[in-house]
């Protein structure tokens, strides 16, 4: 069980990427209130993440003018404003470690919330972390690949890449066909597992008409989270991060290489 000094420790940590001014941090729950309280607003996205230099940069899209706002759970913030087609850029310092970040924005006066957390790692690969979903890659991938496994302490788990457009995709695990998808318009997509996988190395194979993308993972569940509210590893398969999610439950994110 997840230890109680710990978890709440964490919570406060995750409570401070939802503020998206400078006031104090709001309790986990306030993105989703804020969210609605704005209405329709279209909240701010990443949609790429990319060397520059030594450091990263982000590129992302909001409303035109709208004053964007990348937090850490420290509490340290930097911004940018949406140009007049609703484009920005914020750098990021080099870093040894691995970092997470909540996204928001002020629209009309109204802060409005992105979905999940931003992670990015100094090996490269980068993600949009989202709870009880497939996570987003916004590090440079060429179609078709393996993005990332997301599964939690039951083992729910689900797949997520890019491939050919408006495709269908089979998803085999350790050789048994057990599932399968659709590419959108983009050629996302994200195949949910129907039962848990248990605990040790499988063998995931993704293929359609024109391609097969092949990883092996390793199934465990996180250890505790003791210090801050995410943890990173290399791991068989890729980057492994175990990470609080707003509710307060473990999620496990492996960055397929």
């Amino acid at each position: 069980m997840f230890p109680k000094s710990a978890a709440l420790m964490a919570l406060a940590s995750l409570a401070l990427l939802a503020g998206c001014n400078r006031k104090a941090a709001a309790p986990p729950d306030a993105p989703q209130t804020r969210q609605a309280e704005s209405g329709y607003a279209t909240p701010p996205a990443v949609l790429k993440v990319t060397r520059e230099g030594a450091g990263l940069r982000l590129t992302g899209r909001a409303r035109p003018g709208a004053e964007v706002r990348l937090a850490s759970p420290s509490g340290a913030a930097m911004s940018a404003t949406a140009d007049a087609s609703g484009l920005w850029n914020l750098d990021l310092p080099p870093s040894p470690e691995g970092r997470i970040f909540g996204l928001s924005a002020m629209v009309g006066g109204r802060p409005v919330q992105a979905q999940g957390y931003i992670l990015v790692t100094p090996q490269g690969p980068a993600a949009q972390l989202r709870a009880g979903a497939a996570a987003l890659r916004l590090d440079p991938q060429t179609s078709p690949a393996l993005g990332a496994l997301d599964f939690d302490t039951t083992g729910a788990a689900i797949v997520s890449g890019i491939a050919p457009p408006s495709g269908l995709v089979f998803l085999k695990l350790d050789g048994r066909q057990i599932a399968e998808g659709r590419t959108d318009a983009a050629g996302h997509y994200a195949i949910a597992i129907s039962h848990a996988i248990p605990r040790g190395r499988h063998v995931l194979d993704v293929s359609g008409d024109t391609f097969s993308n092949h990883a092996t993972v390793e199934i465990a569940p996180p250890a505790p989270l003791v210090v801050g509210p995410m943890r990173l590893q290399v791991t068989l398969g890729g980057l492994r991060a175990d990470w609080l999610t707003p509710g307060g439950g473990l999620q496990s994110t492996i960055l397929l290489d």
